[in-house]
């Protein structure tokens, strides 16, 4: 799961990355108002947390804009203030919830779980290639009878590609979805997941599962 956090305050913005992290979720931090629309706009996060005020475009009307453009994304506002108005014009403009500063961080990791997994709901079927099945909503992978134990971030790229099954996968996609807009896509950090996957997926099992497309990437699929 990708969560955008626009948030001006650079050390609450720290804080929540870090947390956020740390739960396994890939983080990106917007500073600005003008800077959040734009890659609110990208529509590749499952989930933003919208502060209210921020320099340029406030959090309402980035809110707006978004929702103008069609962009579904669940939005969580983040706010000094929590005056009855503030909550309906939030709400009114396309906020799905609310939650006034300071908070402690595990009140907002248990509305951040709460709106990924209402998102998550259309999400949620389990997805399958070959004998190799994944659960989503029970965060549960199986090779036939053989459960695999997988950590965070060998989820969250096995969920990728499983849910692009054939599909040729570029280091800049994987690092955009699976990491961060700040990951070096250059590292051989992904190629290192990908090889941790292929020893819990693939080694010792047939048909393998994820090929090596030189000078591109990679593509999961059943067949050679």
């Amino acid at each position: 799961m990708r969560i955008l956090v626009v948030e001006d305050e650079a050390k609450v913005a720290s804080f929540i990355r870090k947390g956020l992290e740390e739960e396994g979720y890939a983080v990106d931090v917007a500073p600005d108002g003008d800077t959040g629309l734009a890659m609110g706009l990208d529509r590749v996060h499952d989930l933003i947390l919208l502060d209210v005020h921020l320099p340029g475009r406030n959090g309402f009307s980035v809110l707006q804009a978004l929702r103008e453009k069609q962009v579904t994304t669940p939005v969580l506002l983040l706010t000094v203030r929590a005056t009855i108005e503030d909550k309906v014009l939030g709400l009114d403009s396309g906020a799905d919830d609310y939650l006034t500063k300071p908070f402690a961080f595990q009140e907002l990791l248990a509305r951040v779980r709460a709106l990924l997994r209402r998102k998550g709901e259309e999400r949620s079927a389990v997805l399958e290639v070959a004998d190799l099945t994944l659960d989503p909503a029970r965060r549960e992978a199986f090779r036939g009878p053989d459960r695999i134990e997988l950590t965070a971030k060998e989820f969250a790229l096995l969920d990728y590609f499983m849910r692009n099954p054939g599909r040729v996968l570029t280091r800049t996609q994987i690092a955009e979805h699976v990491w961060d807009y700040d990951f070096d896509s250059m590292t051989n950090v992904i190629d290192v997941y990908v090889n941790y996957l292929r020893k819990k997926i693939d080694k010792g099992r047939e048909p393998k599962l994820i090929h090596t497309v030189r000078g591109t990437g990679y593509v999961m699929k059943s067949e050679g």
